[in-house]
């Protein structure tokens, strides 16, 4: 549950910064699922690396927020866990990453103190766009990313960086970013 408050509607605000003309000037377009949109659409697009994280061993993914015109801003993020990357995508609770295809995003939402502090400060939901058994996902923070055992996600997308959380949450928010495509 999402919980908001005076606190959470601040962190919201403090997000908040005027954007330009041209990043309010975003047209929408229909493609494929494993292709970002090619016109003036803002589109976040997540990437399996070659990388992991030292100690955990967690694939490292790309997240990365495309804007014509504007320089590839890049997130590193983890999705599912470590030892559950090849299991089904698209069966709920296998710990496994997002299926591939293309998710509507959700506002940015601050997360309040009732909301499991294991999704940190900022919930971002990811609704697919395709027929799969996977529900209540979202990007978030990974707090325990390459600490412990609760190292990667239940099959979000879980950013490693706090800085990081909340440089996309600001960007997702100016630039009215609403796809998520997800490779293979």
């Amino acid at each position: 549950m999402v919980v908001r408050s005076c606190l959470a509607l601040n962190l919201l605000a403090l997000l908040s910064v005027p954007c330009s003309a041209a990043e309010m000037d975003l047209a929408s377009a229909s493609t494929s699922p494993s292709t970002p949109p090619s016109t003036g659409e803002s589109v976040l697009v997540l990437n399996r690396t070659m990388r992991s994280l030292t100690h955990t061993r967690d694939p490292i993914w790309s997240l990365r927020l495309e804007t014509p015109g504007e320089p590839v801003q890049h997130f590193d993020a983890v999705s599912g866990r470590a030892h559950r990357q090849n299991a089904d995508r698209h069966r709920s609770g296998t710990r496994a990453p997002l299926p591939a295809g293309r998710y509507s995003l959700g506002p940015v939402e601050a997360l309040g103190p009732a909301d499991p502090s294991e999704l940190g400060p900022i919930w971002i939901g990811i609704e697919p766009e395709f027929p799969t058994g996977r529900g209540h996902l979202g990007i978030h923070l990974d707090p325990s990313a390459n600490r412990n055992a609760n190292s990667g996600t239940l099959g979000c997308v879980g950013l490693i960086r706090w800085e990081d959380m909340q440089a996309l949450a600001g960007l997702v928010q100016r630039r009215n970013v609403r796809t998520l495509v997800v490779n293979e």
